[in-house]
């Protein structure tokens, strides 16, 4: 079985300003790299469906999901919050995004696909119950284990979520749900400045300072969430695959590189070859530096693909 890999044209549409980070030049970035590492080819790609309400819902309120609707505009771009904002196609980007994140649990579990990854924006992990904030609208790898839980009938989902950002969407919506356990790298303080004392049996907040290179990272990471995964034996893996703790990428300051990505992609792929099948869908989130970015992406499914 090959890797999956999903995408769908929309999310080149969404576009908040030539200003802003979270840009379409972002996929571009990713293609291009997989192309010239010779990786594009290995996969087998998808494309992204639109995701059901109903799939929604299991992780928004009705009526922030109506909100989001609501407030896409005829033209320019409406922002939601100073750093998030929608143009006419944004909510098409976000449905795809999301049903991108559904359709690669779906082909994970029925044994299609061996792993997946979902190229696809707006981002989601920053996005609340009832919140859209921090680039995102939908949260995407909310959607993902939400639905191997109800669709799917597993009991136990792991989020992994090395965004250089914490997680706190993803939190704010499983806090309450021990079948989902959320461990979470990010710097620490730094946007959205949360999760350095939210945590609870099935949320691993692990803040770390500014300038945290890879061996620090890779210590905390071994030390501080292996453990916990083991004992939870997660059914599936997800991660939330934000790579702007580059050391090229300047929205934060992490000091990683490729090979810290990889590191990170093989501990995780251990953890879901002793509890999981081998089970992983991974969801783009975070990273702004176009080279880093594509580099650390084709790692990270090079990685998925053992190739």
């Amino acid at each position: 079985m090959h890797t999956a890999y999903l995408t769908h044209p929309s999310c080149l549409q969404h576009n908040m300003g030539d200003w802003h980070p979270e840009s379409p030049a972002r996929l571009r970035a990713i293609d291009d790299r997989l192309h010239a590492a010779r990786l594009f080819d290995f996969l087998a790609h998808h494309e992204a469906p639109c995701v059901h309400r109903s799939q929604l819902l299991r992780v928004h309120d009705a009526a922030y999901v109506d909100a989001v609707e609501a407030a896409v505009p005829s033209a320019g771009v409406h922002m939601l919050d100073p750093d998030t904002g929608m143009n006419p196609y944004s909510l098409e980007a976000a449905r795809h995004a999301a049903g991108g994140a559904v359709l690669a649990v779906d082909l994970v579990m029925r044994g299609e696909a061996a792993n997946a990854f979902v190229a696809t924006r707006p981002p989601g992990h920053h996005a609340t119950r009832n919140q859209a904030m921090g680039f995102c609208l939908f949260n995407n790898v909310a959607v993902a284990a939400a639905h191997a839980l109800e669709a799917h009938g597993l009991e136990r989902v792991a989020i992994v979520d090395f965004d250089v950002h914490h997680g706190n969407g993803t939190e704010d919506i499983f806090h309450d749900d021990p079948r989902v356990m959320l461990c979470s790298t990010f710097q620490h303080p730094y946007y959205p400045f949360r999760g350095a004392g939210s945590g609870n049996e099935h949320i691993v907040n692990v803040p770390l300072p500014a300038g945290t290179a890879g061996p620090a990272y890779r210590e905390a990471f071994s030390a501080q969430i292996m453990l916990r995964l083991e004992a939870f034996r997660p059914q599936m893996l997800c991660c939330s695959a934000g790579f702007d703790g580059h050391r090229e990428d300047d929205m934060a300051q992490f000091g990683l590189v490729e090979a810290d990505y990889v590191w990170i992609t093989e501990q995780v792929m251990a953890v879901a070859a002793r509890h999981a099948g081998g089970r992983v869908v991974s969801v783009l989130e975070g990273g702004y530096d176009l080279s880093s970015l594509g580099r650390s992406v084709a790692a990270h499914i090079k990685t998925l693909a053992a190739l």
